[in-house]
């Protein structure tokens, strides 16, 4: 592990900091490429505007005249975190801005499959919408869009992932109105936002719409802030980059809930996870929260997720964020199963060897696809290596086909990296999609040796000595005066998350002592500037060196009334 310290641009640094930031954010910030105090404002008022959404506006008017025709809408989500909280947004929302008939559909990810496919598109129409509205997805999916207008639907698509690519073209489905800030022509400046913020901007753009038809005016029209803890969750949920408008959506969300406003079912989740919803954090939602909705999606039913975030009964809520809860734990105990597998499986490919090979693929069929995500996550981060993990799919009609998801490593676009594989092997793809860390796939189990060779192929091109070592990217030393309780509560109150790393520390620490707990954590004693700290590397067991180069988060522990700072390790450069 190398362990690289971020450049800190002095004058960003100064000019923030004699703007009233705190020295220590200021020089986080300047090292994350902030240039301004304005970008740190989270106002609403600094939000981009709906109207630069391209699609936005076509999809308020279609939707006001539906809703002023009194039709039946319909929305059809995904089943991870950012679809399901879309899909409550977009439900409370429309329902806040009059709609009176809107139901959802979600898709099973075993029996259906990822998007709108057409017998998704059937039962819509079966269940009497006129109007179909997908969020999270639907750019990819010809055939459900096509389906859909045939049997007389109107089809809105709302969706943040690349479209799809043909003979190197951009190709788009045959919607009415399609709002992807990734589609062409889109002058949107966040191209990093989730599923749930682009629902969110229709929203903004569908009341606007109203207000000019004259349903609402500025008084009295609703105030859709209420939905802004739902896209915080699935924002950082997602993993998008933090750009600085969904950093402004991610602290606007952040503030309601530590304020103690917020959907039931998401104080419900935060009460099933022993979390305090009045110091949330970033950290929350991609470790607590988050998971235990994906969790739905993965091994039961994410009807139970949305569920849980349209309900305003608290006892209800309640109920359904402890069977999440439930089902979470269950998700872990599999994974970890997986996990072992896989890993033993992905190391034997490299036995008798010194280096993994370029690109990891792994596929047993004992696994669950529900996982395959988190275990090639799991994966990469062991090996340092672009990694897909595959499991058989459970669809009706679709015997023999492998479903996998990958992970990648900085430097290795992995949508792009597959369409180089389909260009190359023809056939051997029969779907995939995605992002540049992370996309999914379904192919033959045949070609599953094909596959592994053209993925190995481009790795072998596209990486390099450089890319393949691994590196973390660190804020440097610690100030002694920065050691305190205090600012540990004030960086933890930031929003930190993909592409705007939360702050990691890095120098020579004097190892004191330390010793195993749990089996699997190292409980440490550190000396850092000549002062005693705990400090503790969680998943760890390997004994360090009396003196070693760490890098670390800041966290506090409680310890007989008493708070202390604490040093959470995160890697070791070592010799």
């Amino acid at each position: 592990m190398k362990l690289i310290v971020r450049d800190v641009p002095p004058r960003t640094a100064w000019a923030l900091e004699k703007a009233g930031i705190h020295p220590l954010l200021a020089q986080l910030y300047a090292a994350r490429g902030v240039q301004s105090p304005q970008e740190l404002d989270d106002a609403l008022a600094r939000l981009l505007p709906p109207g630069t959404l391209k699609g936005a506006s076509d999809a308020a008017r279609l939707l006001a005249d539906a809703m002023a025709a009194g039709q039946k809408l319909c929305i059809v989500a995904d089943y991870d975190c950012d679809g399901a909280t879309a899909c409550a947004v977009a439900v409370r929302g429309l329902r806040l801005l009059g709609a009176r008939q809107v139901d959802y559909i979600v898709p099973d990810r075993v029996q259906d499959g990822y998007g709108l496919t057409p017998p998704i598109s059937a039962r819509v129409k079966a269940s009497g919408a006129d109007v179909l509205i997908t969020v999270d997805n639907g750019i990819a999916s010809f055939d459900g869009v096509a389906a859909a207008r045939a049997l007389g639907l109107q089809v809105l698509v709302t969706d943040h992932h690349l479209p799809a690519l043909r003979a190197g073209q951009v190709e788009l489905p045959d919607a009415d109105v399609i709002v992807n800030p990734n589609q062409p022509g889109c002058g949107f400046e966040s191209k990093s936002i989730a599923g749930v913020g682009v629902m969110f901007y229709v929203l903004l753009a569908l009341r606007a719409e109203l207000r000019q038809r004259g349903v609402f005016d500025a008084g009295n029209q609703p105030k859709l802030d209420a939905l802004l803890p739902l896209v915080a969750l699935g924002t950082v949920a997602d993993v998008v980059r933090l750009d600085a408008n969904n950093r402004r959506l991610v602290a606007q969300g952040l503030k309601r809930i530590r304020a103690q406003t917020l959907p039931a079912g998401l104080a419900a989740l935060f009460v099933a996870s022993s979390r305090e919803a009045k110091s949330a954090t970033t950290f929350d939602f991609g470790f607590a929260l988050g998971p235990r909705i994906n969790a739905a999606g993965r091994l039961s039913d994410m009807t139970l997720g949305i569920e849980c975030l349209l309900t305003d009964d608290p006892d209800r809520a309640l109920e359904l964020a402890r069977t999440l809860d439930a089902i979470n734990r269950e998700r872990r105990e599999i994974e970890g199963q997986m996990r072992e597998q896989a890993l033993a499986v992905a190391e034997s490919l490299f036995a008798d060897t010194t280096e993994a090979p370029p690109a990891v693929c792994v596929f047993d069929p004992d696994f669950h696809e529900g996982v395959v995500g988190i275990v090639a996550s799991r994966i990469k981060d062991k090996l340092h290596r672009p990694a897909f993990v595959f499991a058989s799919s459970g669809a009706a009609g679709h015997g023999h086909e492998l479903k996998g998801s990958g992970r990648s490593i900085a430097g290795f676009h992995l949508r792009d990296a597959l369409d180089l594989v389909a260009k190359r092997y023809p056939g051997v793809l029969l779907r995939f999609g995605g992002h540049a860390m992370a996309a999914g796939c379904t192919i033959a189990e045949d070609h599953f040796d094909t596959f592994e060779r053209g993925l190995s192929e481009v790795a072998q091109e596209w990486l390099d000595a450089a890319t393949l070592t691994r590196r973390l990217d660190t804020d440097g030393p610690l100030k002694p005066e920065y050691r305190r309780v205090d600012l540990v509560d004030t960086l933890h109150q930031e929003v930190w998350g993909q592409g705007f790393a939360a702050p990691t520390f890095s120098e020579e620490l004097e190892v004191v002592s330390q010793r195993l707990v749990g089996e699997k954590h190292l409980s440490l004693k550190l000396k850092h500037q000549g002062q005693p700290v705990d400090g503790i590397w969680f998943g760890h067991t390997e004994p360090l060196p009396q003196r070693v180069r760490l890098a670390f988060r800041l966290d506090a522990e409680s310890w007989r009334g008493e708070r202390k700072v604490r040093f959470l390790v995160e890697a070791a450069e070592l010799p």
